[in-house]
């Protein structure tokens, strides 16, 4: 039986020969929800939901309405146990990918192609930069720099800017995602913190780094 640690890295090559360039992105918070896994693709952000053999249906209800206000597309990544009955779990517009254990290695299939998710919300796509990431997504689009501005904040004048294609905003976020440094933007973040936070006693909190993956440069 196939379960989850196993369908990652085969599962992320099979994306890669299917999309081309990508970027990988796993375990992040989105509302209620852990994504399992964020796709940066050209223009468009990917949800993927892996439910292997061993996993059960008990909070995917939930996880599709977290899933569809982050992501233009939305894939969920099942064991043979679940292909039979997965369809009738998620929306008509998620894309379904089987695995089947061939020769002891993950098979992958594409039971259906996933359509545009017409519920996802560009304010909660916004939310996965980080705050220099937002000032280069301004100069991108020419709009000022906002530098005194929190990031709900930058969202929000971004978001009512009468000026700014929607679609434009989503072709910069997924190539700032591609080009996201983390190393640098860590440095950036605590540059801008010590800027313009006061004093502290005591030890500072680590910012932790998620795993991530990058392909088809």
């Amino acid at each position: 039986m196939l379960k989850d640690k196993d369908i990652r890295e085969p599962l992320f090559e099979f994306l890669e020969e299917s999309y081309g360039k990508t970027r990988i992105i796993e375990e992040k918070m989105m509302g209620r929800s852990r994504a399992d896994v964020i796709m940066i693709i050209t223009d468009a952000l990917v949800g993927i939901e892996i439910k292997s053999d061993a996993d059960t249906y008990t909070r995917l209800e939930g996880q599709i309405k977290d899933y569809d206000k982050y992501f233009d597309y939305n894939i969920v990544v099942v064991g043979s146990s679940h292909a039979m009955h997965v369809e009738e779990h998620v929306p008509d517009y998620w894309g379904i990918i089987t695995v089947d254990e061939v020769d002891e290695k993950p098979d992958f299939y594409f039971l259906r192609k996933p359509e545009y998710n017409k519920k996802v919300k560009l304010n909660r796509k916004l939310e996965l930069l980080w705050r220099p990431e937002l000032g280069i997504l301004l100069q991108r689009l020419g709009m000022p720099e906002y530098k005194t501005l929190s990031k709900p904040a930058v969202r929000k004048k971004i978001i009512e800017s009468k000026k700014v294609d929607p679609a434009d905003v989503s072709h910069e976020i997924s190539e700032l995602l591609f080009e996201r440094d983390y190393e640098k933007l860590l440095a950036e973040i605590a540059a801008f913190r010590k800027a313009h936070s006061p004093k502290r006693r005591g030890p500072k909190k680590r910012t932790s780094i998620k795993r991530t993956r990058r392909a088809g440069k």
